[in-house]
């Protein structure tokens, strides 16, 4: 369930810095990532592991086979029957699996005889290849790669009386991605067929994926994926099937950080109070930069202690660029103490942080002085006798 690749591209390299000397580590390094995508789930895995995340993959849905799909072929041969005046096309893989899947059916001549006529609009570049690679020629395409602006340059065209066949991103039984998009056409006085070509299903219960959501409830994890509007919605039902929706809610809201590949996919998460976060281009890599570069402030925290610059990252530390692996005891202390920097924290306040049931405060000693040899130096964390432990910060403010 979980992979670890560990190493730099060139790119990440070059947006590495250099601390004290030190060449500092990639930036999600110390940082768990859970991953939902069902569709190229290991490209992502990759890229965000190269960038030192420790990353947890369990598909949230499951794509149903074209050639299965009645709902698709029936549609297919409607369109076929009575030709559409407006074509849209949303994705490129969308519309070749389509094509692909008539094809199947013996009817590719037919459906691209019947589009033929059709007006067509394009939602974005790879669509436009698609459409234009089976011979169809689009009339536009917004840059912005816009759904709503795609709606609103067909409202002002006129869509009343039309009947327009619409290639979707896909769909899940448990959420319609396009609410707004096809009903807005409908409510221009347009005629919509739905050509949803990769629909989905959620995962079975009782696997990965329940893992996955069980530990996002429990704060698990730093940041999660999502690729497609369809595995956000499934997390979310997943809870509720788990009777765990509350936590998972609230840990999306406030410590495990939504990081989705566009504004579409983020809408059933926005929906239900989850603030989330997407790069400028809907692309897999960009995502993976754009978690790189907006997760690390969200989550770290450094100080200045004793000399040293102390960054406590997701699962790890790092002292001065260098990182320093700590038991779950010495990141409990080292949170506790950073949340409070300078202050004196006493041994009873630390013996409650402590993994265990432990209510001996010997366990706290004993913790501090295996925290200090994993730090590197012992003047990091100061002893203040009869009353605790504190960070020996350097300056007033403690946290930069």
């Amino acid at each position: 369930m979980r992979q670890q690749l560990l190493g730099n591209t060139a790119e990440t390299s070059r947006a590495y810095t250099v601390h004290m000397g030190q060449p500092a580590s990639p930036p999600l390094t110390g940082y768990r990532i859970a991953v939902t995508s069902a569709r190229r789930s290991e490209e992502l895995c990759a890229l965000l592991s190269r960038n030192g995340a420790e990353v947890c993959a369990a598909p949230a849905i499951n794509m149903i086979a074209l050639p299965d799909d009645d709902e698709l072929h029936s549609n297919t041969q409607a369109l076929i029957a009575d030709p559409p005046d407006i074509l849209v096309a949303h994705t490129g893989i969308g519309f070749r699996g389509w094509l692909a899947a008539a094809e199947g059916w013996g009817l590719s001549t037919q459906l691209l005889a019947a589009l033929s006529e059709a007006r067509v609009l394009a939602r974005g570049p790879k669509a436009t290849g698609a459409l234009r690679a089976a011979g169809l020629h689009e009339e536009w395409s917004p840059k912005s790669e816009s759904s709503q602006e795609l709606l609103e340059y067909l409202l002002k065209s006129g869509v009343s009386g039309a009947r327009i066949a619409v290639q979707l991103h896909g769909a899940a039984d448990a959420w319609d991605p396009f609410p707004e998009f096809l009903g807005g056409l409908r409510a221009g006085g347009a005629e919509v067929v739905s050509i949803r070509v990769y629909r989905w299903k959620s995962t079975p219960l009782g696997g990965n994926f329940d893992q996955l959501v069980t530990g996002i409830a429990r704060r698990q994890f730093d940041a999660v994926s999502f690729t497609s509007a369809p595995a956000a919605a499934a997390v979310l039902e997943r809870s509720r099937d788990l009777d765990i929706e509350g936590q998972v809610l609230d840990a999306l809201r406030t410590d495990v950080h939504a990081m989705c590949v566009g504004p579409v996919t983020s809408q059933p998460l926005i929906r239900k109070g989850v603030p989330t976060s997407s790069p400028e281009r809907m692309r897999l890599g960009a995502l993976a930069r754009h978690i790189a570069v907006e997760l690390p402030p969200l989550v770290s925290r450094t100080v200045k202690a004793a000399d040293h610059a102390i960054e406590i990252r997701g699962t790890c530390v790092l002292v001065d660029g260098c990182v320093k692996s700590l038991s779950g005891s010495g990141m409990a202390v080292l949170r506790a103490l950073a949340q409070r920097p300078g202050d004196v924290v006493s041994r009873g306040d630390l013996l409650r942080v402590l993994p265990g049931n432990s209510n001996d405060t010997h366990a706290v000693d004993t913790a501090v002085l295996r925290l200090r040899t994993a730090l590197g130096d012992k003047q990091i964390v100061a002893t203040v006798v009869k009353r605790g432990y504190r960070l020996a910060i350097d300056e007033p403010a403690g946290v930069w």
